[in-house]
């Protein structure tokens, strides 16, 4: 079964298929680097900010 399929057929369309325009290098960038990065270094702040707040509320009482 293997052997019937070959890679060729990947080069033929199926119906309804309707890819888009790729993406350039920056765009790639950005969304799969940049992005993960930037929302990670935002949980962080906000999980230190909470901490921190939390650790004063404490030392008040």
């Amino acid at each position: 079964m293997l052997l019937m399929s070959s890679p060729a057929f990947a080069l033929v369309r199926d119906d309804g298929d309707d890819p888009g325009p790729g993406l350039s290098v920056l765009s790639t960038l950005g969304l799969y680097v940049a992005a993960p990065i930037v929302l990670f270094l935002v949980i962080a702040g906000l999980v230190m900010v909470g901490d921190k707040s939390r650790k004063q509320a404490k030392s008040k009482a």
